[in-house]
């Protein structure tokens, strides 16, 4: 009897053992990724505060999902007794760890006016955004882009400002060629980059800077990032994947970056990779096709025509049996860890439904007909547009 007690014993001790770690990854998890705050806003931390106070009042306003792992995170890190009074600009979408490093790094904590260039796969555009003191968000007070008409006097009357903040933000999916773009066009910025960077080696974040730093030197920040990005990823892999180095990993995230937006999808999408490359199948992806037609430098305003999907280039998806040679975007965190760790599925297939998701199927008769179904909710769209 003690002998199957004990044994039992031993068991509840391994099971808690493993559901402790898959808690404690998935906290740090959620400590580390982007947060859910759509909109910058500007935290006040008044003298005397705590960090309790300070993680009630991000999770009240929506930029943390969680105080309780706030907290944790910033005693685990020992920054929580380092806080600083003042007025913090919170980033849209910036990490619990972001956020904690901002309270706690001190130095120039005003927040009035901020000019926000937006880097995005169809988006150049520059925005600036005033503080609502009532509401403590920032409000768009002027938007242009740069080279189109007139620079509006918002935007000049702020931009040397000492209370101005000055923030790229780089969205997921963009190219190298894109980003590079736009940093040539922000005039504050010195010395021009003449080269394009590697393709998928710029971490799509938002990133702070001041007037007359260098262009290379942002490039630099986002290089290093992705590369600390992936490396922890390819850290953490799962076993028997088809991937042999960290690069193929950011080929894959790449395309799954560009083939959907939807969070939740982005594992099950990497599976059906996974699961082609493990067949021998070709991957064929539309997106990569797009970029052997554009090289990134352009956006691809119509569909594919069926001589593009015949004709052979490096990143023709339809004709090559592998991945790409390159990545085809910059793409997030969240879709290198999903290249890494995909969905357990047998999925081979997937196709739009219509919703901004996809479909998938495990055998071609099932994705016929939701090709079927798309095609139906396409012709009713175009019958409605007309």
């Amino acid at each position: 009897m003690w002998r199957h007690i004990a044994s039992n014993a031993l068991t509840f001790m391994v099971v808690a053992l493993f559901v402790s770690a898959g808690v404690v990854a998935w906290g740090t998890q959620q400590y580390s990724n982007p947060g859910p705050l759509a909109q910058g806003i500007c935290l006040q931390v008044p003298g005397g505060s705590n960090m309790r106070r300070v993680s009630e009042d991000l999770e009240a306003q929506g930029a943390v999902s969680s105080a309780a792992i706030f907290r944790m995170g910033a005693d685990y890190t020992e920054k929580a007794s380092e806080l600083k009074a003042g007025s913090f600009l919170i980033a849209e979408g910036a990490s619990m760890a972001e956020i904690v490093d901002t309270v706690t790094r001190g130095g120039a904590s005003t927040c009035g006016t901020e000019i926000v260039y937006r880097v995005g796969v169809r988006v150049n555009e520059v925005q600036v955004r005033e503080l609502d003191p009532v509401t403590g968000r920032y409000e768009e007070v002027a938007a242009f882009t740069p080279g189109e008409g007139e620079v509006p006097s918002e935007y000049t009357a702020v931009l040397d400002a000492a209370d101005t903040r000055l923030r790229l933000a780089v969205a997921e999916g963009t190219t190298a060629w894109q980003v590079v773009q736009a940093l040539n066009a922000i005039d504050v910025l010195e010395g021009p980059v003449d080269d394009i960077p590697a393709e998928g080696s710029l971490a799509p974040d938002s990133y702070e800077f001041t007037a007359g730093m260098t262009r290379g030197s942002i490039i630099g920040r986002m290089t290093e990032r992705q590369e600390n990005i992936l490396a922890e990823a390819w850290a953490a892999r799962v076993d028997g994947l088809p991937l042999e180095t960290p690069e193929e990993a950011l080929i894959l995230a790449s395309l799954i970056e560009k083939e959907t937006a939807v969070a939740d999808e982005r594992r099950q999408v990497a599976s059906v990779f996974v699961n082609r490359l493990e067949r021998g199948m070709r991957l064929q992806t539309d997106p990569a096709v797009i970029y052997g037609v554009t090289e990134g430098r352009s956006v691809l305003e119509r569909g594919l025509r069926r001589s593009e999907l015949d004709t052979p280039t490096p990143w023709n998806t339809y004709t090559i049996p592998a991945l790409p040679p390159t990545p085809i975007a910059n793409p997030g965190r969240a879709s290198i860890e999903a290249a890494l760790d995909p969905d357990t599925t047998d999925y081979v297939f997937f196709v739009a439904d219509g919703t901004g998701g996809h479909a998938f199927a495990t055998n071609l008769d099932d994705h016929n007909r939701n090709v079927a179904a798309w095609r139906a909710i396409e012709a009713e769209r175009a019958a409605n547009d007309g």
